[in-house]
């Protein structure tokens, strides 16, 4: 079992930043793939990026490449999501996830809101 707790969403203006932290609790994080995804309203939960925690492996999809960077604090077991150059499109609710390397078997956080205004 994995306990996600994610922090950090809140209202910003276009063009600014917001850091978002994931802290992991519960199994050896180093086993996990953990992952950003965000759903928007009316729309399906989409990835936004990926941290293999023992490599540091990191991998970002198309619409966040050059903004977002994930970046991990080992001592404190936490992921966090900066988040430059916000677009109005960016809006949506940001979940942290675990993927299990061996079992596959995902967990996920409650969610923070991240809102962009125009």
């Amino acid at each position: 079992q994995v306990q996600l707790v994610e922090s950090g969403g809140g209202l910003v203006q276009a063009g600014g930043s917001l850091r978002l932290s994931c802290a992991a609790s519960g199994r050896a994080i180093s086993n996990y793939v953990l992952g950003w995804f965000r759903q928007a309203p009316g729309k399906e939960r989409e990835f936004v990026a990926t941290l293999w925690w023992s490599s540091s492996r990191l991998n970002y999809a198309d619409s966040v490449k050059g903004r977002f960077t994930i970046s991990k604090d080992n001592a404190k077991n936490t992921m966090y999501l900066q988040m430059n150059s916000l677009k109005p499109e960016d809006t949506a609710v940001y979940y942290c996830n675990a993927r299990s390397i061996a079992s596959n078997r995902i967990f996920w956080g409650q969610g923070t809101q991240v809102t962009v205004s125009s």
